[in-house]
C-alpha cells in the first residue's frame, strides 16, 4: 500500500504549472498533431507500396547508397564536432579575451543562414577553382563535389548544437571537483579523462544526436558542394526530391520512411548510451 502511494505521488508530484491532467492531454494532443500524425501518414502512404515493392525499393543499389551516404556523413560530421565543439565550449567558458562575445554569437550563425546560401558559399570556397580548392587541386585532392564536401558542410551546419548543448553544463561545472582532483596528485590529463569529461558525457552524447539528426536530414547546404553523383555523393533527401519531382509520391514516402526507420534505431541507441551514462557518471556532477 505504502509502494502504491508513493508512486502516485510521484505521478502527480506538485509542479510550478498547476493541473496535471490538462498539461499532460494539451503534451499527447499537441505532440500527436505536430509529430506523431504526420509520421503516421508516412508509414502508411508507403505501406501503400506493398510489401514487394516496398523491399524492392529498399533493397535498390542506388538507394542504399544513398541511404549510406547521408549516415556515414552524418555520423562523421557528429564526430568532428563533438571534438571541435567540446573545444569551442571551453575555451568560450574557462577563458576571457577580447571579443570572446562576438565569437559567442558567430557561433550561432549557422541557425540564422540559409542553408542554400551555406552550401553556396563552401562551393565557392573548395570547389577546385574556388578560394581554397585551387591550392589544393594541383594536388590532386578535391574536397567539393566528393562525400568529404558533404561531411564539411554538415560540420558547419551542426556545430551550434554541440556548443549550445556543452557550454551550459560546462558553465555549471563544479570546479573544486578539479581542484579536489588535482590536491590528489592528478595530472591535468587524468583531470580531463576522468573527471571533466565524463561529467560532460551526457550533454556531449546529446550535442552528437542533434548534429547526427539534423546532418541526416539535411538538404539545402549539402546539394551544391555534393556533386549529386550517384554511389558517389548522392544522399538519399536528393532521391526523395527526385521522386516527389517525377510525382512518385509513394516511393518519395518509402525512401523517406526507410530514412526514419533508421533514425529511430540511431538515435534510440544513442539516447539509451546517454542514460547509461548519466547513471554512471552522474555522481560526478
Amino acid at each position: 500500500m505504502t509502494t502504491v502511494l508513493s508512486t502516485r505521488w510521484r505521478w502527480r508530484s506538485s509542479n510550478v504549472i498547476p493541473g496535471f491532467g490538462i498539461t499532460f492531454g494539451f503534451t499527447l494532443f499537441y505532440l500527436s498533431l505536430v509529430v506523431l500524425i504526420p509520421l503516421a501518414c508516412l508509414g502508411w502512404r508507403a505501406a501503400s507500396l506493398g510489401g514487394a515493392d516496398l523491399a524492392s525499393l529498399g533493397s535498390d543499389p542506388r538507394v542504399l547508397s544513398a541511404l549510406a551516404t547521408s549516415f556515414w556523413t552524418a555520423f562523421a560530421a557528429a564526430a568532428v564536432n563533438v571534438v571541435f565543439g567540446l573545444i569551442v565550449a571551453w575555451v568560450m567558458v574557462r577563458y576571457r579575451f577580447p571579443g570572446r562575445r562576438l565569437l559567442d554569437a558567430a557561433v550561432d550563425l549557422p541557425f540564422a543562414l540559409p542553408t542554400a546560401v551555406a552550401g553556396i558559399a563552401l562551393t565557392a570556397i573548395y570547389a577546385p577553382n574556388g578560394w581554397i580548392g585551387q591550392f589544393l587541386q594541383p594536388y590532386g585532392l578535391r574536397i567539393a563535389y566528393t562525400p568529404l564536401g558533404i561531411v564539411i558542410a554538415l560540420v558547419f551546419i551542426g556545430l551550434p548544437f554541440v556548443v549550445r548543448t556543452v557550454q551550459p553544463v560546462m558553465e555549471e561545472l563544479n570546479r573544486d571537483v578539479e581542484e579536489a582532483a588535482a590536491t590528489l596528485g592528478a595530472s591535468r590529463l587524468q583531470t580531463l579523462f576522468r573527471v571533466v569529461l565524463p561529467s560532460l558525457a551526457p550533454a556531449l552524447l546529446t550535442g552528437f544526436a542533434l548534429s547526427l539528426g539534423r546532418g541526416v536530414g539535411e538538404y539545402g547546404s549539402v546539394i551544391f558542394i555534393a556533386g549529386n553523383i550517384p554511389y558517389v555523393s548522392e544522399i538519399a533527401p536528393l532521391l526523395i526530391v527526385m521522386r516527389l519531382e517525377e510525382y512518385n509520391y509513394a516511393a518519395a514516402t518509402a525512401i523517406g520512411s526507410i530514412m526514419l526507420s533508421l533514425s529511430f534505431l540511431v538515435l534510440l541507441l544513442i539516447n539509451l548510451i546517454q542514460a547509461w551514462s548519466r547513471r554512471r557518471f552522474g555522481h560526478v556532477l
